[in-house]
């Protein structure tokens, strides 16, 4: 390959013009097309020579070889600049030029070229020179060759190309002065450099980045094959199937030229950083043994004597993290030469990989030296940091346990006033709960105790020949230790003590409260048996053994009210009791009692009138029954059941009469009536037995008169009952607005 005696940077500007291009497209002889865009302003011919040398410098002998078709497009030009054009071309390149094409415009020149002929001169010019127009110059050359200037299908960028060029020419100047260097520096002599200054280092380095280079180079390469092997972007038959190739091809950019400057270039650059490999290492073990010796001498001077000056736990809290808050500053120092270990190992392990017999031994000496003190250390620093920890954690819980000592201690300092026995419960499960919790706060302040003292005992020593820390400090840190937890096992069974009396205090007040609710419930009980016995006890059966029957109930009835009665006293009793022993009133107590004896008494007289009605009622049944049931009976003894069943009817219709001068009636007057009605009809029996008993006696005349006088009499009773029915119902009214103002009245009372 031609060397390239023109660079395109001497005449840049030049070539922006594009006076003249080599398009990449060839001809049917494969020789290359050299394109002449001639336009209307005057072209200087001195520039386009200059084009032609640098264009012309580009291909190789071998395509030169080929010969050039040379298109001169005169379309935009005069004919005498055209005809200078090609006059030119056999001056500067006769030997190369096989054809030249002269694209003509469609309607001019005719009269001119027939002063002038091109094939004549062939002889004289040294290649032949046709007058083509721009639709004919495909029968000299294929379209595919062609640029779209003359309706072909090549592409062609200048700009592009000029830019690659630029780039090509760079790397070609870089990269042999970049061999040279490198040539020299890894031919020298070593040893020498090596005992030289570390200055003398600048004069071994490159006067270019060879990784900057070699980069540059390929990224030159990777473009050049991308453009060669990439078929749509101008293959040679475009759409016809042809060899794919464009303007960047082989002959134009010279890629083989590349590629030996890379092969080159990196033999070069392995040498000099081989070289460079061995000289920085040498100079790193002395580096390496200046810094494991500082950092080994700085741990075990003043990094320890940090530590050792500083052994106390604190007395507080505060203290505590005031003692973390200097050792974490104590930490920050060391981290900055633990990190200064971390490199120098990483650099140790390193260098041990590719190292010599003599180098590897040195340096596992080295690295096991400051192993050894890195991690002495950094056990040290740990071992505080942990009696630290556990210190700001006893520290922590002894705060804690005090606040909830101070907190119970403050409940059973103040005084108790709950309202009720649920508010008393809640004290009381309050009191427990916190209780539980110092317990609980305890048992934490002596585990947490224990594992500081453990800590402190697990310390390691500060160096070989030491087996034990400094005991005064330590000494003092456990005595401290101690006395808080036996003050807080004090104050706790102090506390506790308190509590035993506070909940003896509180289970009586509950004690207190629920038998004051108790005689209320058995007051409210009471009163509603008397509502009971008021309301629904009316009935008195409609024989002698249904009253019977209801009388016992009644009996059994009045025993229940009795035992209810009897325990709303002893509940009473048992709450003067509590009183007195815990020397306080209650709030019910005074009202209760009363309230108790007036239903009580209430109640007994209603259970009495009750009483003695279903015994009247029984003996009223029972001479009925015997009257109704005998064939022979006495006169006197209907006259008795008689005067009975009256005396019962009157009964029936007087109120009870309570000690306070109340009266209260049993039932509804619909009940009452219900119960007057039973006694009516069975003195009705009573009567027709009577009746019966005369007309069986009647022997005399007198019988009819007689008769009528019975029936007269039974008119005048059955008169009497719907007399008696009306009283009934106008007593039934009475009660009904009677019970109405006691219910007022009992309203207003509660």
């Amino acid at each position: 390959m031609s060397n390239v005696t023109m660079e395109a940077t001497t005449i840049l500007s030049i070539l922006k013009k594009k006076l003249a291009f080599l398009s990449g497209g060839k001809d049917r002889r494969s020789g290359l097309i050299l394109t002449i865009p001639l336009s209307s302003d005057q072209t200087s011919m001195e520039e386009l020579s200059a084009t032609l040398d640098y264009l012309l410098s580009i291909p190789s002998e071998k395509c030169k070889a080929r010969g050039f078709t040379v298109i001169v497009d005169g379309r935009k030009s005069q004919w005498n600049i055209v005809k200078t054009v090609v006059l030119m071309l056999q001056n500067v390149i006769p030997a190369e030029v096989s054809l030249v094409c002269v694209v003509k415009p469609d309607e001019f020149w005719d009269k001119k070229v027939t002063h002038f002929c091109f094939w004549k001169e062939k002889d004289r010019l040294g290649f032949e020179v046709i007058l083509v127009s721009a639709n004919k110059l495909t029968r000299y050359i294929e379209p595919c060759q062609l640029t779209d200037d003359f309706g072909g299908s090549l592409d062609y960028d200048h700009n592009d190309w000029l830019n690659k060029r630029l780039v090509f020419e760079k790397f070609t100047k870089e990269s042999t002065s970049l061999l040279d260097e490198l040539s020299i520096i890894n031919d020298s002599d070593k040893s020498s450099l090596v005992d030289k200054d570390k200055s003398a280092d600048c004069a071994l380095l490159p006067s270019f980045d060879p990784e900057t280079v070699l980069q540059t180079g390929h990224e030159l390469l990777s473009e050049l094959q991308q453009r060669r092997f990439n078929g749509s972007e101008g293959g040679v038959g475009g759409g016809q199937g042809g060899p794919a190739w464009c303007p960047m091809e082989e002959e134009l950019l010279a890629q083989p030229q590349v590629m030996k400057l890379l092969d080159s270039l990196r033999e070069q650059y392995t040498k000099y950083q081989e070289f460079c490999r061995q000289r920085n290492k040498r100079t790193q073990l002395d580096e390496i043994h200046a810094k494991v010796m500082q950092v080994v001498t700085w741990l075990q001077g003043p990094g320890s004597e940090l530590l050792k000056t500083h052994q106390t736990i604190g007395d507080s809290m505060r203290a505590a993290q005031a003692l973390q808050q200097k050792h974490e500053e104590i930490e920050s120092q060391h981290s900055e030469w633990f990190a200064v270990y971390v490199e120098l190992n990483q650099q140790i392990a390193a260098l041990l990989s590719a190292g010599e017999e003599e180098e590897v031994v040195e340096l596992k000496a080295l690295q096991q030296q400051l192993s050894d003190v890195c991690y002495q250390q950094a056990a040290q620093l740990e071992s505080r940091q942990n009696v630290l920890q556990a210190a700001q954690c006893f520290h922590s819980t002894t705060q804690e346990l005090s606040q909830q000592l101070d907190g119970l201690l403050g409940m059973l300092c103040a005084d108790v006033a709950p309202a009720d026995g649920a508010a008393i419960q809640q004290n009381l499960k309050l009191l427990e709960e916190k209780l539980q919790t110092v317990e609980a706060g305890l048992a934490s302040l002596r585990q947490k105790g224990g594992l500081l003292l453990e800590q402190m005992c697990n310390q390691p020593s500060w160096s070989l020949e030491e087996t034990e820390s400094p005991a005064g400090e330590q000494q003092d840190n456990v005595q401290h230790i101690q006395a808080v937890m036996e003050e807080m096992q004090l104050r706790k069974q102090r506390c506790e003590d308190m509590v035993d009396v506070r909940r003896l205090k509180m289970l009586q007040m509950v004690q207190l409260f629920k038998c004051e609710e108790d005689a209320l419930q058995a007051v409210e009980w009471l009163s509603e048996l008397l509502d009971a016995l008021l309301k629904t006890h009316v009935r008195l059966g409609d024989e002698s053994q249904e009253t019977r029957t209801m009388l016992d109930k009644h009996r059994k009835f009045v025993d229940v009210a009795q035992s209810t009665y009897d325990y709303g006293r002893q509940l009473l009793q048992a709450t003067v009791v509590l009183c007195q022993s815990l020397r306080c009133t209650t709030r019910s107590s005074g009202d209760t009692l009363p309230r108790l004896n007036r239903v009580w008494k209430q109640f007994s007289v209603s259970a009495e009138e009750r009483q003695q009605r279903l015994e009247l009622a029984l003996s009223f049944h029972s001479a009925a029954e015997r009257v109704l049931h005998q064939e022979c009976v006495e006169p006197e003894s209907l006259d008795e059941v008689d005067s009975s069943g009256k005396m019962l009817l009157d009964r029936l219709t007087v109120p009870v009469i309570f000690p306070d001068g109340s009266e209260q009636y049993f039932g509804s007057p619909s009940d009452t009536a219900a119960a007057a009605e039973g006694v009516r009809e069975r003195l009705l029996l009573v009567e027709e037995r009577r009746l019966q008993l005369q007309e069986v006696g009647l022997h005399n005349d007198n019988v009819e008169e007689k008769l009528n006088g019975q029936e007269t009499r039974l008119d005048v009773i059955g008169e009497e009952l719907s007399e008696k029915e009306e009283q009934d119902e106008e007593e039934e009214e009475e009660e009904a607005a009677q019970q109405n103002e006691e219910l007022e009245r009992a309203t207003q009372d509660c």
